[in-house]
C-alpha cells in the first residue's frame, strides 16, 4: 500500500482528463439513446433501434464475455488481422451514427438541400450522408496508417455510444442482475485469474496491440512510405492518456498510459439510459444537459451520474494506492445502483423502477439532440 499523499496524483492532467471524459462520455450515451429512441419511434422503427435484454440474456452475457476473453488470450496474434478489420468497418459505422444528427442539425439550421442519391431498400441516401461517410472513413484510415491515441479515443467514444444506444435495459431488476453479474466478472478476470492461468488474462488481452493489415499489406505490394506505417494497433476497446499528458509526473513509465477500458463506461450508461428515460416519463418534459432540477424531485440521472464520478474517482485511487490494475467495476456498480434504489425505495418509486415498463418517448416533442 503506497502512502495517501500519493492521492495527489489524481490532480494531474492525465487522470483529471480521464475521469472528466469518462463521465462526458457515459452522460452523452446515455442522453444519445434515448434520443435515438424517440427518433425510431417517431419514424415507426423501434424494432432497428435496440435490442432489449431479458433476464435470461443479463445472465448469460457475462459467461459469454468470460469465453471470449480467454480466445482473445490464447488466440489474439492469430486473429489480430481480422479483428482490427472487423474493428475498422465497426469504427466508421460507430462514427457515422455519432456525428449524423449534428450533421442533419447542421443542415437544417442552413437550409441546406441535397439530392437522393439511392433508395435502395426504402431507406435514402443523400449526397451529405455520402459526404459523412467518407469523413467517417477517412478518420478511421488515419488511425490505421498512424496509430495515435486520439485517434484511437475517438473511435472508442463512438463505438461506446453506438452501443448504448443500440441495447436496452427494460427495468433496474433486469439491469442490477447484468451489473451485479459484470462486476464479479471484472473482479474474477482482474484478480484471481492468474492463479488460473498464469496471467492476469483482462490486464493481457486489454493490452495487447493488434497486427495492422494495412501495413502488412502495403509491405508485401512493397508500396512506398511503409515506414509511416504502424506495425501494431491499440483496438479502441479503451480509452487511453499519456501518463506525462502536458508534462504530468503520474508514477510509473513516462511512457505509458493510463487506461480505461469501453465496458466502464458502456455498462454504467445504459444504467443511466434507463433512469433517464424513467425521468423524461416522470416529468413529462424536455431533457436538456443544462436542465437544473429543482429542489422539488431532483432527477435520478443526476444521482447516477454523481454515483459513477464517485465511482470511478475511488478506482482510480485504488489503483495509485495499490499500483496494481483494479476491476472498475467493483466501485461503479454500488456507486451507481445504490444511490438509484435507495432514492428511489424513499420516494416509493422503487416497484416501478424495479418491474419497469419501456416508457413512450414520445409524450413531448422536444428533447436535445446529441
Amino acid at each position: 500500500m503506497e502512502p495517501l499523499w500519493k492521492l495527489l496524483y489524481l490532480l494531474e492532467p492525465a487522470p483529471v482528463i480521464l475521469l472528466l471524459t469518462a463521465v462526458a462520455v457515459t452522460f452523452v450515451s446515455a442522453l444519445r439513446s434515448l434520443n435515438y429512441g424517440k427518433e425510431m419511434e417517431q419514424n415507426c422503427d423501434l424494432s432497428e433501434a435496440s435490442i432489449t435484454l431479458d433476464r435470461s440474456q443479463a445472465l448469460i452475457i457475462p459467461i459469454m464475455s468470460s469465453f471470449s476473453l480467454l480466445l482473445m488470450f490464447y488466440l489474439f496474434s492469430p486473429v489480430s488481422q481480422l479483428l482490427t478489420a472487423f474493428t475498422a468497418i465497426a469504427s466508421a459505422s460507430s462514427l457515422f451514427f455519432c456525428f449524423y444528427p449534428y450533421v442533419m442539425y447542421l443542415q437544417s439550421q442552413l437550409g441546406l438541400l441535397y439530392p437522393y442519391m439511392s433508395r435502395y431498400c426504402s431507406k435514402s441516401f443523400t449526397l451529405l450522408q455520402g459526404l459523412l461517410l467518407l469523413l467517417c472513413i477517412g478518420i478511421v484510415a488515419a488511425w490505421l496508417v498512424s496509430g495515435h491515441w486520439l485517434l484511437n479515443n475517438l473511435l472508442g467514444i463512438s463505438i461506446c455510444i453506438t452501443f448504448v444506444s443500440h441495447v436496452r435495459l427494460q427495468n433496474i431488476k433486469i439491469c442490477a442482475m447484468l451489473l451485479v453479474c459484470l462486476s464479479v466478472y471484472d473482479i474474477f478476470w482482474v484478480f484471481f485469474s492468474e492463479r488460473f492461468f498464469g496471467a492476469n488474462v483482462m490486464v493481457s488481452v486489454a493490452t495487447q496491440q493488434a497486427s495492422n493489415p494495412v501495413h502488412t499489406l502495403a509491405n508485401s505490394l512493397s508500396l512506398p512510405g511503409l515506414h509511416l506505417i504502424t506495425k501494431k494497433l491499440e483496438l479502441p476497446v479503451k480509452i487511453v492518456f499519456p501518463k506525462n499528458l502536458f508534462g504530468g509526473i503520474v508514477p510509473g513509465n513516462s511512457a505509458d498510459f493510463m487506461m480505461l477500458g469501453l465496458g466502464d463506461m458502456a455498462i454504467p450508461a445504459l444504467l443511466l439510459s434507463l433512469v433517464l428515460c424513467f425521468d423524461h416519463r416522470k416529468s413529462r418534459d424536455s431533457v436538456n444537459p443544462l436542465d437544473i432540477p429543482s429542489a422539488k424531485g431532483h432527477k435520478y440521472i443526476w444521482y447516477a451520474l454523481s454515483g459513477y464520478a464517485i465511482g470511478l474517482v475511488t478506482a482510480v485511487a485504488a489503483g495509485f494506492l495499490t499500483l496494481s490494475p483494479q476491476p472498475a467495476l467493483l466501485y461503479l456498480v454500488p456507486a451507481t445502483l445504490g444511490p438509484i434504489i435507495f432514492i428511489s425505495w424513499i420516494r416509493n418509486e422503487l416497484t416501478e423502477l424495479w418491474e419497469g415498463t419501456m416508457p413512450d418517448l414520445n409524450d413531448k416533442p422536444h428533447l436535445t439532440e446529441v
